[in-house]
């Protein structure tokens, strides 16, 4: 029988100054759960049932705050204010020069070296009921991390269906901004119990395109590459290792995939990834209503970092990461990042689980 869907609250820890950090279960049914805290607005652990009715969690994170505190890895965060990368930390707002903290050698990564994802997000509202959710906020004040305007972030999280989850973006500004906000979860389909990567996941992409990246993975200038006889052709299904150790430039690049893929052109919330687990048969559809998502093989995993009674190493997962192109302040060639005071931000995620062959 299913489980009726419902909400529970419990503290995950205190932060140094004494401060609790709170997490919020959302239940679906079929054992499925999604748990999210207050540090960071993270996914902390998503269970979803597999192929045989087995429960397991799919994302890599931590089961103590402690860990969350010490290792800065995004593990399921909400990443902000800008995701991805801006070349030299830097970039020209109606004729401002914006200086920002460089993190990612010269560039500036996920919002900085303290951004969204180290921050102790608000619970402003949260529901039970047939599709329960829970909304945080996080006010960013005018001039935090040398970004322009005092930002007004909100995300919610909601179970949408018996197992798929939403995730919803909104932001409002006082003054002219950049926004480009994400959730960074690594997902392994196989369930983390289970001690396997993800190379033998298939996945497919809604893209015909993609950003090739110099060394720094910081956006060539150019048109976006077409996907096709490249080992970025993800428009059929493929294995994700079966050419991740391709002799490409770029695949060298990114030591593995961590590129932008452009994806197809459309109205409001759209299909724009398939991954399947052979192993475990979980399916999991990513929409968005994004023009770009970013695929990271977990390359710079190197089992240093253990969480959730495993070491994590490369490609135990996979980011699928919708977003704005990375440097798009600086590329008037790609989809802009800016943001009015008259504006609203919106950005749309779903997560829809199932099992091959059918629903979950």
């Amino acid at each position: 029988m299913a489980v009726e869907a419902r909400i529970i609250r419990d503290v995950f820890g205190s932060l140094p100054d004494g401060r609790e950090v709170e997490r919020v279960t959302l239940l679906g049914a079929g054992g499925f759960e999604a748990r999210i805290i207050t540090y960071g607005a993270a996914l902390q652990a998503l269970m979803v049932p597999d192929a045989q009715g087995g429960v397991d969690d799919v994302v890599l994170g931590h089961d103590d705050l402690l860990s969350y505190l010490k290792f800065r890895n995004y593990f399921g965060a909400t990443v902000g204010r800008y995701a991805n990368r801006i070349a030299k930390a830097r970039f020209v707002l109606d004729g401002q020069d914006v200086r920002l903290e460089a993190n990612d050698g010269a560039h500036a990564l996920h919002g900085g070296p303290d951004g969204f994802d180290r921050k102790l997000w608000q619970i402003v509202a949260s529901e039970g009921g047939a599709q329960p959710s829970v909304t945080m906020l996080y006010v960013s004040p005018d001039g935090e991390a040398n970004y322009p305007g005092r930002l007004d972030v909100r995300v919610t999280y909601q179970v949408t269906g018996p197992t798929e989850l939403s995730v919803t973006f909104s932001a409002r500004t006082t003054r002219a901004t950049i926004v480009n906000l994400t959730n960074h979860s690594f997902f392994n389909l196989d369930g983390l119990s289970a001690g396997t990567g993800i190379l033998d996941h298939q996945l497919t992409l809604a893209a015909d395109s993609y950003l090739a990246i110099d060394e720094t993975a910081i956006p060539l200038q150019g048109s976006p590459h077409a996907v096709a006889g490249t080992p970025f052709d993800f428009c059929e299904a493929h294995a994700v290792g079966a050419r991740i150790r391709a002799d490409d430039p770029q695949i060298k690049c990114g030591r593995g995939y961590d590129h932008n893929f452009c994806l197809r052109a459309g109205a409001g919330v759209r299909l724009a990834a398939r991954l399947e687990s052979p192993r475990s048969g979980r399916v999991m559809e990513l929409l968005t209503d994004q023009p770009g998502l970013q695929v990271y093989t977990g390359n710079y995993l190197d089992a240093t970092i253990s969480g959730k009674g495993r070491t994590y190493r490369q490609s135990d997962a996979i980011c699928l990461e919708p977003q704005v192109w990375p440097d798009a302040p600086n590329r008037p060639d790609f989809p802009t990042a800016r943001l009015l005071p008259d504006e609203v931000y919106r950005h749309e995620t779903v997560y829809r689980f199932s099992t091959a062959g059918g629903a979950a």
